[in-house]
C-alpha cells in the first residue's frame, strides 16, 4: 500500500462552554487536520490542537509543518515503511508536536487500516476500558458544584479540577464540593503550574482528608530544584504534566521520585512516541494517566488506542473532545457510565462528519 496524497486543513471550534485554567482561559479551538489517502482508496486521519503555552508550538507553525508542499515527500512511501517514516518526521517536525502528532496518528491509522485490526493491536492490547476523569475549570465555587453535579449525572465517576490561581478559594473549593458530592466521585486537580513550592506543601497536607488521587504539574516545569525541596510524603502525591514535553524529557526526568506522569499525544507528538514514553514509565515503575487538550476524537481516539496497549495505564483524562460545539469526526471509542471502550473496526476507527 503506497501513500498517494495527503491533504489537509484547519477549523476554529467553539467550546460548548468557556473554561479557565492557572495558565489562560479558553472559548475556542483551532484544530488542524490530515487525510493520508492510499494507492488503494484507504484513508487514514490525523488531527493536531496546538497549544503554545506548553509546548511552544504556534497555530501558524502548525498549518505551515502541515501544508501539503510540506508534506509532499510523503507520496510514495509504503505505508509499511512506517517506521522509516515516522523517524524522518521526528527530524523534519522536531519544533511542531502537534503537528508531527497528526501526520504519525493518520499513518498508524493507513497502516492498521490495511492490516483490518484496530491501532491498539499495533502494540498488543492490555486493558478493555477503564473510567475517565471530566475537567472542571477554575470558577466559584457554587458554579464547581453545579458543574460536578451535571456530570455525576450523566454518568462520570472521576473529576479533574482545575486550580491555581488562589490557594485560599482552591481549597474552600475543594472541600465545599467533596462535602457535596460526597464519595459520589474521585477527585485529582491539576494546578497548571500555578503554585510555588510552599503553597504545594500546604496544600499537600489539605488534599489527604479530601481524598484526592494525586495533584498534577503544581509546579513551574523548570523548577526542578523546588521539587526536590519537598517532603517525598508530598512528592508521593505529584504528578508531571507540563515537564514531559516529549521523549527527551522523560528521560530526563525518570530518575526523579514523582510516581505518576502524563502523558498527551500534543506535547509528545502522537502515539508511536507516546509508546516510548510509557515504557521508559513503566520501566521505571511509574503509573500513566493518558492527557488530552480540547481536540478532536480523531486524536482522543490515537491516545485512547496507545493507552490501552501500556500496562503502566492506570488513569485516562481524556474528555477534551466533550468540550466541543461540534466535531468534523465520529466514532473511534464509546464513553458509557464514564468508562472508554475502543470500538472493534479497524485502525482508529474514525470516520469524517459529512
Amino acid at each position: 500500500m503506497k501513500i498517494q496524497a495527503v491533504e489537509s486543513w484547519r477549523e476554529k471550534v467553539p467550546l460548548t462552554r468557556p473554561y479557565t485554567i492557572a495558565l489562560t482561559t479558553t472559548s475556542e479551538v483551532e484544530l488542524f487536520f490530515v487525510k493520508i489517502i492510499a494507492d488503494s482508496g484507504e484513508i487514514g486521519l490525523g488531527s493536531a490542537a496546538p497549544f503554545e503555552l506548553v509546548t511552544g508550538e504556534s497555530d501558524a507553525a502548525c498549518a505551515l509543518a502541515l501544508t501539503e508542499e510540506s508534506l509532499a515527500d510523503l507520496q510514495g512511501r509504503q505505508i509499511e515503511s512506517y517506521e522509516e517514516i515516522l523517524q524522518g518526521l521526528a527530524s523534519s517536525m522536531s519544533s511542531t508536536p502537534a503537528a508531527r502528532a497528526a501526520v504519525d496518528m493518520a499513518i498508524l491509522d493507513l497502516l492498521m487500516i490495511g492490516r483490518d485490526q484496530p491501532m491498539v493491536e499495533l502494540w498488543g492490547r492490555c486493558h478493555q476500558a477503564l473510567p475517565t476523569s471530566i475537567t472542571i475549570g477554575i470558577k466559584s465555587t457554587d458554579e464547581a458544584i453545579e458543574e460536578a453535579r451535571e456530570y455525576l449525572g450523566r454518568g462520570f465517576t472521576c473529576l479533574k479540577i482545575k486550580l491555581g490561581l488562589s490557594l485560599e478559594e482552591d481549597l474552600e473549593r475543594l472541600c465545599k464540593l467533596r462535602e457535596v458530592i460526597g464519595a459520589q466521585a474521585r477527585i485529582r486537580v491539576d494546578a497548571n503550574q500555578g503554585y510555588d513550592a510552599s503553597q504545594v506543601q500546604l496544600l499537600s497536607t489539605r488534599v489527604g482528608d479530601l481524598g484526592i488521587e494525586f495533584i498534577e504539574q503544581p509546579l513551574p516545569a523548570a523548577a526542578i530544584a523546588d521539587l526536590r525541596s519537598l517532603p517525598r510524603e508530598t512528592i508521593d502525591k505529584l504528578a508531571f504534566d507540563e515537564s514531559l514535553l516529549g521523549v527527551d524529557a522523560a528521560r530526563q526526568l525518570v530518575e526523579e521520585a514523582v510516581p505518576t506522569w502524563v502523558i498527551k499525544l500534543m506535547k509528545c507528538a502522537g502515539p508511536s512516541s507516546g509508546k516510548i514514553m510509557a515504557d521508559l514509565a513503566a520501566a521505571a515503575g511509574k503509573q500513566i494517566m493518558w492527557g488530552c487538550m480540547d481536540e478532536s476524537r480523531i486524536s482522543i481516539a490515537a491516545a485512547l488506542h496507545v493507552a490501552y496497549a501500556c500496562p503502566a495505564t492506570r488513569f485516562l483524562d481524556l474528555d477534551g473532545h466533550l468540550d466541543l460545539a461540534a466535531d468534523p469526526a465520529r466514532g473511534g471509542f464509546m464513553l458509557q457510565d464514564g468508562q472508554l471502550h475502543l470500538l472493534d473496526a479497524p485502525g482508529l476507527g474514525v470516520e469524517l462528519v459529512g
